[in-house]
């Protein structure tokens, strides 16, 4: 029989809760799925994007990944290594004003998030062509790892990404 790795149930635990608000609740609508296992370093990747369905002005994106080395501490049951799973969080949206609107993102989540380093933003816009906007990727990190410890966890930090996505929709 099949045992489902730290990363197999969070996966499925994220991917419950954000489809309830998609098809059940209509808050959110599903805008990407990608679910990957690299087989030359034998890790594995979820993303799963999503935008309020009010304003999709904004996509944030959830990130788990699993090294080689998580999951062969968990098969192995490694006594002094505790299993588990990188979290990533990715807010994308479009920006005219980097001078003005990075430090504004950045407060704003700054003080959703409080997390131990600051989020990261990425400006990005296509050489040669008359825009005057920049794509802005901002990527919010945690410092430890997850696992079933944090399950219950889950539905709140939905929610903080929930008030995320308001408040940079409303900036």
């Amino acid at each position: 029989m099949f045992d489902p790795t730290v990363f197999d149930n969070l996966k499925v635990a994220f991917e419950n809760q954000l489809y309830d608000l998609d098809n059940l609740d209509k808050e959110i609508t599903i805008v990407s799925r990608h679910d990957r296992l690299d087989l030359a370093s034998m890790s594995r990747e979820f993303r799963l994007g999503f935008t309020l369905q009010a304003n999709a002005n904004v996509t944030a994106e959830i990130c788990l990944e699993a090294s080689l080395r998580d999951l062969a501490d968990e098969i192995m049951e490694e006594p002094e290594e505790s299993p588990g799973c990188t979290l990533r969080l990715f807010f994308y949206m479009t920006v005219e004003d980097p001078d003005t609107e990075c430090p504004l993102i950045e407060s704003i989540l700054t003080q959703i998030w409080t997390p131990p380093s600051r989020p990261e933003q990425t400006l990005q816009y296509t050489y040669d062509k008359q825009q005057k906007q920049y794509q802005n990727t901002t990527e919010v990190r945690f410092d430890r790892k997850v696992n079933e410890n944090q399950m219950e966890d889950i539905p709140n930090l939905i929610d903080h990404i929930l008030d995320s996505l308001e408040a940079l929709t409303t900036e």
